[in-house]
């Protein structure tokens, strides 16, 4: 109800139903009283002949004077019973008000007296015996139509007092509308266009961010109640306006110092990937850089040992200490600190454990201790977690690369090895069973001549072993010299193209990085065995190398245009093609030695490089959850096991 008392609203609807309530009592009133005035002409116009009809009766009674006769007579009666009947009429009593005591009854009741009592038998003594003179009844009648025009008088006043009282309505009901439409243009003005006005002020204000303006509406209509709401909704949405501008001033902050952050990350990734440089002396000063931009430290970086169950600690920043395994000693970047601080006066803070992992492989694990009044951000975090997947991947990346030294040394250990067993092993212990059998000669005292078959084959022997050494040593150079088996090829065929007189055609499409040390090792040993082969016994005039690889084949063809093989077996005491058969079986190929359609000799060489039986290999191993190293340690235990 209270509220209903004060809505603007309803005030509206209250003025307007006022005025429509005034226009219509206004209405109602000017109806009753054009109802009520309808009979009053009618009425003036019949009083009216009533004086007219008083007129006529004396002019008909100086007539009868004058000349009695029955028509005359009939004339004045008729003319009475008119004015009777005039003055009887409805349209006449209709037209008098309501109330008996009204100056209208009297003079109607007064008329209606004289006529019946005075004027109407004096008439009628008149017809009978002309006893009244006619001057005098003519007196009589006029004092009648002065009787008749204070009747039509009192009549016309009468309609005019309706006519002021409509007027006079019509004055106070328009007076009243006016007031009321005064006092709701007021209200209208105060308490809607005025406060309208504010509250879209106050919209354009806050669609310009400017939200200190207020509409300050007091009351308890609905707009008041709206601009309070309104004003209310403005403190909020500079309150809210601001803490999202200071909230976007620290994202960009926080955005500012991850950038950074990532930035000294990817500086510092460089010197981690390098390869040249120690964890340590590359990872020390990104650690304290990163300190310094996130807010936290100390950082320790901690270890697996691969081969005991224990961590060791690798470095750690603000460190008053060499750590107790450092391997280099004249390396001071866990030492250079302003301020060295000690791990164990951060217990009133917070540790932050992350894993240092590749995939399910646990290398270690990556400290940070932090304030406990300031905890770590989300930013902050995944900057952590990201440093941790760096460290990580260049740990285990070091890892790979002395593992990988590792199985080189150890390849090129087992190729030495090999080679020296496939030639020169076997060259002495022929040359030892030739002195054990000279040795049994000496004994028995056989003939010289028997002895000087033995001598010639020691000779022959120790040129061969003196002449494989010699091959093994060029072999060597030519695989320190020139990294990759197609700069060892070129130096082989300009090596032989200078023995035979003739260039040596060299033609190799290999793709990088497709064969390991060893098969190398081989292919280069095959090549230069049939070029020697060339040079001792083919008479050739042109020579050529071809190796390409096809269908996850390497073909090797050495070809000449010598005089060729009587067939494609191995000539008697010819150890070179029974070597090479044995090189292509320890590759896990076949070699085949025919003559050409054109002439000469073609050896040809085709096997599979481990790349791809390892490619293989490693599949099978993932899809076991085997450790590719266990496959490569495999393979190379096979590269080491003697043809």
């Amino acid at each position: 109800m209270k509220l209903l008392q004060h809505s603007l609203v309803a005030r509206i609807v209250a003025s307007l139903l006022a005025i429509s309530a005034m226009a219509l009592v206004s209405i109602v009133v000017t109806m009753t009283v054009a109802s009520d005035s309808r009979g009053d002409a009618a009425a003036i116009n019949m009083a009216g002949s009533l004086r007219m009809n008083t007129y006529q009766i004396v002019a008909a009674l100086q007539r009868h004077e004058q000349r009695p006769s029955a028509e005359q007579r009939q004339r004045v009666e008729a003319l009475m019973a008119r004015f009777e009947a005039r003055l009887e009429s409805p349209e006449l009593i209709d037209a008098l008000p309501g109330a008996g005591d009204h100056a209208l009854w009297e003079q109607y009741r007064l008329l209606q007296t004289r006529w019946e009592e005075a004027l109407a038998p004096e008439v009628n003594r008149t017809l009978d015996d002309g006893g009244l003179e006619v001057e005098a009844l003519r007196q009589t009648l006029d004092g009648l139509v002065d009787d008749i025009d204070r009747l039509v008088t009192l009549l016309e006043q009468n309609s005019e007092s309706k006519i002021q009282l409509l007027s006079a309505l019509q004055i106070l009901f328009l007076a009243l509308t006016a007031v009321v439409v005064a006092i709701a243009l007021y209200d209208i003005r105060h308490n809607l266009v005025a406060p309208l006005r504010q509250l879209v002020v106050l919209a354009r204000e806050a669609a310009q961010r400017n939200f200190a303006y207020r509409t300050h509406l007091e009351g308890r209509d609905e707009l008041a109640l709206l601009g309070r709401t309104f004003d209310g909704m403005a403190e909020e949405l500079a309150a809210s306006y601001a803490e999202l501008e200071a909230r976007a001033s620290s994202k960009k902050v926080e955005l500012e110092r991850s950038n950074r952050a990532m930035q000294v990350m990817h500086e510092g990734s460089r010197a981690l990937y390098g390869g040249g440089n120690d964890l340590c002396a590359s990872a020390a000063p990104m650690l304290r850089h990163l300190e310094q931009l996130l807010e936290v430290g100390p950082i320790r970086l901690s270890l697996n040992d691969p081969h005991d169950d224990r961590q060791i600690p690798i470095l750690a920043t603000h460190s008053a200490r060499r750590p107790e395994y450092c391997r280099d000693h004249d390396c001071h970047a866990c030492l250079i600190d302003p301020q060295p601080l000690r791990l164990e006066a951060t217990r009133q803070g917070e540790c932050l454990l992350l894993p240092v992992s590749v995939g399910e492989l646990m290398l270690g694990t990556l400290e940070v201790w932090h304030p406990r009044e300031r905890p770590l951000s989300d930013s902050v975090r995944r900057l952590l977690n990201a440093l941790a997947d760096q460290l990580a991947t260049a740990v285990y990346l070091q890892r790979r690369i002395e593992e990988q030294q590792q199985v080189t040394l150890m390849n090129e250990r087992t190729i030495i090895a090999r080679e020296l067993h496939d030639s020169l092993a076997q060259s002495l212990s022929y040359l030892k069973m030739q002195v054990a059998r000279l040795e049994r000669m000496q004994q028995k005292e056989t003939p010289r001549e028997t002895q000087a078959a033995v001598f010639g084959e020691l000779r022959t022997g120790l040129d061969s072993a003196y002449r494989q050494l010699r091959e093994l040593l060029t072999t060597f150079r030519l695989k320190l010299e020139g990294p990759g088996l197609a700069s060892a090829l070129r130096q082989t065929a300009g090596e032989f193209g200078e023995r035979l007189g003739f260039p040596v055609s060299l033609s190799v499409d290999v793709p990088p990085h497709l064969l390991n040390p060893n098969e190398e090792i081989h292919v280069l040993q095959v090549v230069r065995e049939a070029l020697a082969n060339v040079h001792k016994h083919a008479n050739a005039h042109w020579a050529a190398v071809t190796i390409g690889f096809q269908a996850a084949r390497l073909h090797v063809a050495i070809e000449d245009d010598g005089v060729g093989l009587e067939d494609d077996t191995s000539p008697p005491m010819h150890y070179g093609l029974v070597i090479m058969r044995d090189r292509a079986d320890t590759l896990g190929g076949r070699m085949t030695v025919s003559n050409r359609p054109q002439g000469g000799t073609r050896v040809e060489l085709i096997f599979t490089p481990q790349t791809a039986r390892l490619i293989h290999q490693q599949a099978s191993a993932e899809a076991s959850h085997v450790d590719p190293r266990s496959a490569l340690t495999t393979d190379s235990h096979d590269d080491r096991t003697p043809g």
